[in-house]
């Protein structure tokens, strides 16, 4: 399957999701990935590292004993 396909397909998929844990999950990989492809600039790094921080202090994340869980929830599905 050549790239455009690839896309399509995920895209279909990914409009299929309900579970925002999932999404969340996602997103950063995503934007990795974007990111990737050019170095970011200390400024950017920087706040990336305040957005996380303020995440966390809100609650949202998870331990990774949940992570886990929620992992082989979708091996069940």
């Amino acid at each position: 399957m050549d790239i455009n396909a690839e896309k399509a397909l995920l895209i279909r998929e990914i409009e299929q999701l309900n579970d925002i844990s999932l999404v969340r999950v996602l997103k950063p990989m995503l934007h990795y990935g974007l990111k990737s492809e050019g170095r970011i600039s200390q400024e950017q790094y920087n706040h990336e590292l305040d957005e996380a921080d303020a995440e966390i202090e809100r609650g949202e994340f998870l331990s990774q004993q949940q992570a886990l869980k929620e992992i082989r929830s979708w091996r069940d599905q």
